[in-house]
């Protein structure tokens, strides 16, 4: 009986972190996609790549991961340039890739 319990706990905290990895990953998607088309840059194979998990420490203490992404943009359809972005807890704490094109000025 107790390796039954011992098996329903680890099956469960297993779920929480994968549906926790799913809800970060779409959360890169949509700041990834979001980016590129304020950029006017083409976004890539629709999707992001996990690249990095690191164990953090909270403002509030308590551990938590920081997931690290990768996607990839095109400029004209011809190149293919690499983007990264950082997620703590959900929130975006560091991203490099496209930015939105400031317009020319006139002189």
């Amino acid at each position: 009986m107790p390796t039954l319990i011992l098996l329903m706990i680890f099956g469960a905290a297993a779920f929480a972190f994968w549906s926790a990895g799913r809800a970060a990953a779409e959360r890169a998607e949509a700041v990834g996609r979001d980016a590129c088309r304020a950029a006017g840059v083409q976004w890539l194979d629709q999707s992001v790549h996990a690249v990095g998990l690191r164990l953090i420490r909270r403002e509030s203490g308590w551990l938590g991961f920081e997931r690290t992404f990768r996607f990839d943009y095109s400029i004209d359809g011809e190149d293919r340039h690499v983007g990264r972005l950082v997620l703590r807890d959900g929130r975006l704490v560091a991203f490099s890739g496209p930015v939105a094109r400031e317009p020319a000025s006139l002189h």
